[in-house]
């Protein structure tokens, strides 16, 4: 079954299919345009959660996928449009034949000009008959493209997480520290002749001396970027003047749109409403009850309203990584032997505490509590209030710490909740850093 494609009738069928091709791509497009519509906007909202709840993996991921999708799109979009031309074509073609210049009875000059710019309808119809066939091919070759770019950066980041994060004692922390370095200098060496080669299509292959030099790096950078799943797509287009051409006009075109979709109308010098929440902002994400959309994100703490018709203020903090972070820089003691947060399977760390483990894990939850409660302070105008947060989930769902405040002694007005937080700085002094402001609205019913 292997040796097929050295069979003259496999040779026949590859060639009947394609000429009859434009149909499966018209087909395809169409229906990925259609997914790809339908699932951008879950794509992009998944992204800003994961950005929103500082989950690096989860957020590098989706930015993948979604960056790949759109990729996909807009090229498939230029397919359609170029391949629904090519059908406009043929169909004048059939009604009107060839481009006779004579009945045009243009001067000699514009004659002239015209067929050697524009010549037959023929040659019309086969160029865009290649700018749709390539174009189609050239759209899954960006996104590899793509991917390979992002792995790239992916392993930096892997190699700073394993060799530079973690801590080690004495020799096999300096082994690792100058390992991860090595490691980092011959990734960045590797991407930039990687570049090069790619920029100059081969540059580095051809000669004797750069091909002795690139080969092993060639070999690594085949595995990182995944290039072995898609070279046959990339050589040839580099033996084809025409696909070497568009794919070179392609990535100025994407570079300009990038830089043109970066462009919003800025209303004043002043004022802007995605600015944090202080005494002359209210940003609607620290207020619970304009939270309506899915894609509408805590500013780090909430309370239920503007207008506070209650007694009471409820203060919702929310939760993330370096929330807990701050806890064990404060309180040392807190911080596991084993950290368990990022991606994990239950299959493997559902049970893989001990009784023992279990025990002291349970008994550092009222410490953890404790401490949390020590370090992030409550303040209204100038006015600190006794506070007991716990742990819990809002009405979107978003994990933090609630607690309740009596507001029943406040007067009828504006006011600002202040959350401060101590931390100790590298003098080891403790200090009081104010973490959000928010203003609010009080009024008895």
């Amino acid at each position: 079954m292997s040796q097929e494609y050295q069979k003259s009738t496999f040779k026949e069928l590859l060639d009947k299919l394609q000429q009859e091709s434009w149909q499966l791509e018209l087909l395809i497009s169409g229906f990925a345009i259609f997914g790809l519509f339908t699932a951008t906007d879950t794509l992009a909202l998944k992204f800003q959660i994961a950005q929103h709840d500082k989950h690096l993996v989860e957020s590098l991921i989706w930015f993948a996928i979604n960056i790949s999708c759109w990729i996909l799109l807009a090229n498939l979009l230029i397919h359609v449009i170029l391949r629904g031309l090519w059908i406009g074509a043929l169909g004048l073609r059939y009604v009107s034949g060839d481009i006779d210049y004579e009945v045009l009875n243009y001067s000699p000059k514009f004659t002239k000009y015209l067929k050697k710019r524009i010549g037959s309808f023929d040659k019309y119809i086969a160029t865009l008959e290649d700018y749709c066939s390539i174009l189609f091919a050239i759209s899954f070759l960006f996104i590899f493209y793509f991917l390979a770019s992002f792995l790239c950066v992916v392993s930096i980041i892997l190699i700073v997480v394993i060799f530079l994060e973690n801590d080690f004692n004495g020799v096999w922390d300096d082994i690792f520290t100058f390992t991860g370095i090595g490691l980092i200098l011959f990734t960045l060496f590797g991407m930039l002749l990687t570049f090069i080669d790619f920029v100059t299509q081969g540059f580095l292959k051809r000669k004797k001396w750069t091909s002795k030099i690139y080969f092993p790096i060639y070999r690594v950078f085949n595995i990182i970027t995944l290039s072995f799943l898609y070279r046959p797509l990339v050589y040839n287009f580099l033996d084809n003047k025409f696909g070497k051409r568009l794919s070179f006009i392609l990535a100025p075109i994407y570079i300009g749109v990038l830089y043109l979709t970066s462009y919003s109308y800025v209303d004043s010098n002043f004022l802007d409403i995605k600015k944090n929440s202080s005494e002359f902002v209210a940003n609607a994400g620290n207020y619970e009850d304009l939270l309506i959309k899915e894609d509408d994100f805590i500013n780090r703490v909430t309370i239920q309203s503007k207008v506070i018709t209650d007694n009471y203020l409820k203060v919702f903090i929310v939760f993330t990584d370096n929330l807990e972070n701050r806890l064990y820089d404060y309180n040392p003691g807190l911080k596991p032997i084993n950290d368990r947060r990022g991606l994990q399977s239950d299959a493997f760390f559902s049970n893989n505490f001990t009784t023992k483990e279990f025990k002291k894990r349970d008994s550092l939850v009222k410490v953890y509590y404790k401490t949390f409660n020590e370090i992030y302070k409550t303040k209204i105008n100038n006015t600190y209030y006794k506070t007991n947060y716990l742990f819990t989930t809002n009405k979107n769902k978003n994990m933090g710490f609630e607690t309740y405040v009596n507001i029943d002694s406040l007067k009828n007005g504006n006011h600002h909740l202040k959350i401060n937080r101590k931390f100790i700085n590298k003098k080891k002094d403790t200090i009081l850093l104010n973490v959000v402001t928010i203003p609010f609205w009080k009024f008895k019913q």
